[in-house]
């Protein structure tokens, strides 16, 4: 994430582990043991496009698909990306098996991306939403492409499985969207991933399913899940406060992980 989110997440499954290569340790930025089921990889995560303009046009979804689906430093395609037309449900609402990706004006609530995932059955991912705040986004500050994009990538990146590198903002920047800054074009440029990003793919992903989650049905989960009432128990704190995650047991074997880094 960057400076902005309630970054979402949630529901589980337990994966049964087939070697498929040889990975090292030294990336480490994963929550918990999140990931899609598959059967096969690479695999196919479908992102679905609501976004409207200047999202649209600036081509930052486009953009962060490519970049997700084109590892660098010798490591494996574990996942690829497509873009397709949204489901353009009210309020980002979830869509089995895929990602939906929006953007709105979900007010002054201090957030400028959030990413949702719900886990089912143990550790698997079963769908995903990725919401972008026009609120802030139309603001000066933030109204640039550098920002768009890297909040962008960051908040496909969680959906993933995917933690963040680093969340403290003065800190030197690490070439990677995963990483919180307080100037995105750094030097380095935070916009994209790097290599430890695909390395700690090719970690999580680093085993086969018997079944797979990208058509799992979750159950519906009600309420407002951009409200923090809805995310439950808070069960991580870093960087003074401003980042924080939240699980919310909803029952049937599922859980609603939330992400959240304050502006």
């Amino acid at each position: 994430m960057v400076r902005w989110s309630r970054q979402t997440v949630g529901l589980l499954i337990v994966a049964l582990a087939v070697v498929a290569f040889q990975v090292s340790p030294s990336a480490n930025h994963r929550w918990r043991r999140y990931h899609w089921a598959r059967t096969a990889n690479p695999f196919n995560v479908t992102l679905g496009d609501n976004l409207t303009s200047p999202w649209s046009t600036g081509g930052y979804l486009s953009t962060a698909s490519t970049d997700w689906s084109t590892p660098t430093g010798g490591w494996p395609m574990v996942l690829y990306t497509t873009v397709v037309g949204g489901a353009h449900l009210n309020n980002c609402g979830p869509v089995s098996g895929r990602v939906e990706v929006c953007n709105a004006n979900y007010g002054s609530n201090n957030w400028l991306g959030l990413a949702q995932i719900w886990i089912t059955a143990g550790q698997h991912i079963a769908q995903g939403t990725v919401q972008v705040n026009d609120y802030y986004f139309n603001q000066s500050t933030y109204n640039k492409p550098e920002w768009r994009q890297m909040v962008l990538c960051q908040e496909v990146g969680h959906t993933f499985g995917l933690d963040h590198q680093d969340t403290t903002f003065g800190n030197p920047n690490l070439g990677t969207c995963m990483d919180y800054t307080n100037n995105p074009l750094g030097p380095p440029d935070n916009e994209h991933p790097n290599g430890h990003d695909y390395e700690e793919l090719a970690i999580i992903y680093n085993h086969l399913d018997t079944f797979s989650s990208l058509a799992a049905r979750p159950a519906a989960i009600p309420g407002d899940l951009n409200d923090p009432s809805e995310w439950g128990q808070l069960m991580k704190v870093a960087h003074g406060g401003k980042t924080q995650i939240f699980e919310r047991n909803l029952g049937n074997g599922q859980i609603l992980a939330t992400f959240v880094i304050w502006a």
